[in-house]
């Protein structure tokens, strides 16, 4: 294994795989398929935090780890998110503004890297797709219990996430704006 694929590492890589997979369950129409993506999207979530609390635990932080781990984040959220907008639960308006923020800070990174930079997630960024992924718990929990009040509270979480999102692509930018131009 090289130094770059580590533990850490490969649950990054793990959480992308489930990202398919949970999207793949989710649209199916059966209860039983909707409860296996939650369950999925759930797991994925938590390979989230294990992840980056191994790495920086046992010192094994990776340039291609740091790389990876906010494209996975972006990647089970904008999938979650784009299924949702499809089954009618989030607002368009909505996932595009956190689209583009991801697409604008991806290729801020993308950037960067040219350079030889690495841009890692920072606070906020790492706030911002904890509150997403909680909006995102509560609409894949209702699209099994069908509350009113759960989707609610879903909504109410989702438009702090979005302003999460707004704010932290702003912070990324202009931080990263002056390691992009010499």
């Amino acid at each position: 294994m090289s130094k770059q694929i580590n533990g850490p590492t490969v649950l990054t890589m793990l959480r992308m795989i489930l990202s398919v997979v949970f999207m793949a369950f989710v649209l199916l129409p059966d209860q039983w398929a909707k409860i296996t993506a939650f369950v999925i999207f759930v797991v994925a979530a938590i390979t989230d935090k294990i992840d980056g609390h191994w790495a920086r635990k046992k010192k094994i932080v990776t340039d291609l780890g740091a790389f990876l781990d906010p494209l996975a984040d972006k990647m089970l959220v904008d999938l979650a998110f784009l299924v949702l907008v499809y089954l009618n639960v989030v607002p368009i308006w909505v996932f595009a503004i956190i689209l583009v923020r991801d697409l604008a800070i991806d290729g801020m990174r993308m950037m960067a890297a040219r350079n030889k930079i690495t841009i890692s997630a920072s606070f906020y960024g790492k706030l911002k797709t904890t509150v997403q992924m909680i909006a995102l718990v509560i609409f894949l929990l209702n699209l099994i219990l069908n509350q009113e009040a759960l989707y609610i509270v879903g909504m109410v979480i989702l438009y702090v996430a979005l302003a999460l999102t707004v704010f932290s692509g702003i912070d990324y930018i202009s931080k990263g704006r002056g390691l992009l131009i010499k």
